[in-house]
């Protein structure tokens, strides 16, 4: 038995048939949207101006913080939740990484 599918893009803005996703970023925000090409067309049109004028800022980091939400520890706070959870009676290693769920507990006790 055969399967075909088929991934149709709509386009965002007049719910036609659109030919690409454009992605851009504006305040730190990253978006997509799909287009036909006329629609891209206005847009990159729309932001040409801008974009000649400005400055290349590179790529951004695709993961601003670890898996789970959890931003990336001191050193000190490394210390701190290591020693909660030796007191905790819990297996912690002295060094690497600390395993997310013993952070999350010291987290939410205090």
């Amino acid at each position: 038995m055969a399967k075909q599918i088929q991934e149709i893009l709509i386009d965002d803005l007049d719910g036609g048939e659109a030919n690409e996703t454009v992605s851009f970023a504006i305040d730190g925000t990253s978006y997509e949207i799909d287009l036909s090409d006329v629609n891209a067309k206005k847009l990159r049109d729309s932001l040409s101006p801008f974009v000649a004028s400005a400055r290349r800022a590179g790529a951004l980091p695709s993961r601003r913080r670890r898996a789970g939400g959890t931003r990336a520890l001191t050193r000190e706070k490394s210390a701190e939740i290591r020693a909660w959870a030796k007191a905790q009676g819990r297996n912690v290693s002295e060094r690497g990484r600390i395993a997310s769920k013993i952070v999350e507990e010291y987290e939410a006790t205090h």
